[in-house]
């Protein structure tokens, strides 16, 4: 287990993440990836805590993921579902917030579909002065960032799987197709590429990638922009992140492609003309793939619509496919972040 000073009370963003802390996470998910190849794969690190998965909109793979991880490490669990809890009589979520903490909840995994729920939350922990931590589970479309850790971790894990660590994909082109506008994986996944040094290229229709969004991406760090272009520095000669409203430069000598799912639970306009033209033109298909490195990777975060974001064929085909390794990596990198939440300050 790396030994390394971990400072950070809540995990909110990824925003304002450093090259030590994506390391550690890193470092840290590869140590516990080795404990659930074992026979015995539960630790007792949490013993004793109490880890409340606060899931105010529909999920599987998170929450499912953040339950067995906290398992995994003996913690206690309490499981809250909107639908049927006191929300229906009119109770707010602060105040839900401070009934489990009342119950002596020690972290505070929360997902909702308005951003900004779960910074609210560790204001309100801050306020009370408790020794209570929050992680962001995904809101709104505001930032993912276990997700994206967990993607940083498969790639990494792919390219050195005793040492996964952020420099490997120094200068790596990693391209991201789909739903960009309303996709909070993305935004997360944007903050950790980019810190990798990685040549990062966004794909999507103009609906979908509107210019104001690399205008959201300046607004938010210190990058500089030329036209569809943002650079790492003032300074720096090689720029990291391109916008492109076609795929095929996104993916041509791509190392790794992900595509997102097609959002229309938060779609409020009609932004595409068809499902079948979308995968016509953004689809992700092996024919495509021609476009990229020979041993390219695919990743998706889920859930996937076959046949949009990309073939059923090519979901399924080892040979590409890394979206399976995302889901077991999920739970190491959850448990790592539960881990250095929880108990992991040295």
């Amino acid at each position: 287990m790396p030994t390394t000073t971990w400072n950070r009370h809540h995990v909110l963003s990824l925003a304002d993440f450093t090259s030590a802390e994506y390391d550690t996470v890193l470092q840290t998910a590869a140590s516990f990836q080795e404990v659930l190849s074992r026979r015995t794969k539960k630790v007792p690190t949490l013993q004793g805590h109490v880890v409340a998965n606060l899931f105010f909109e529909p999920s599987t793979r998170t929450r499912s993921s953040f339950e067995l991880a906290a398992k995994r490490l003996s913690a206690d669990t309490l499981n809250f579902t909107a639908a049927t809890s006191s929300m229906t009589k009119g109770e707010t979520i602060l105040d839900t917030a401070k009934t489990y903490l009342a119950m002596g909840t020690d972290i505070m995994v929360v997902r909702h579909r308005e951003a900004g729920v779960p910074n609210a939350i560790a204001a309100e922990m801050n306020r009370l002065g408790v020794r209570v931590s929050v992680l962001n589970a995904g809101d709104g479309q505001h930032e993912h960032p276990s997700q994206a850790l967990l993607d940083l971790f498969t790639i990494c894990s792919l390219i050195d799987p005793n040492h996964p660590r952020l420099e490997l994909l120094k200068n790596k082109k990693i391209a991201i197709v789909g739903d960009i506008l309303h996709s909070r994986v993305a935004r997360s996944n944007i903050w950790s590429f980019i810190a990798s040094g990685a040549q990062l290229h966004l794909a999507a229709p103009p609906t979908l990638l509107p210019k104001l969004f690399a205008e959201y991406i300046l607004e938010h760090s210190e990058l500089t922009t030329g036209e569809f272009i943002i650079s790492s520095s003032p300074s720096s000669p090689t720029p990291q992140l391109f916008l492109h409203w076609q795929l095929e430069p996104a993916l041509q000598d791509a190392d790794f492609v992900m595509t997102l799912r097609l959002q229309k639970e938060r779609m409020t306009a009609h932004l595409l003309p068809s499902l079948r033209e979308y995968h016509q033109l953004f689809g992700i298909t092996r024919t495509k793939l021609q476009l990229c490195k020979p041993n390219v990777k695919v990743l998706h975060p889920g859930p996937v619509n076959r046949g949009v974001e990309i073939s059923s064929q090519l979901m399924d085909d080892p040979e590409f496919s890394l979206i399976q390794s995302q889901v077991t990596s999920g739970i190491a990198v959850r448990m790592a972040l539960l881990y250095l939440l929880g108990s992991g300050k040295s």
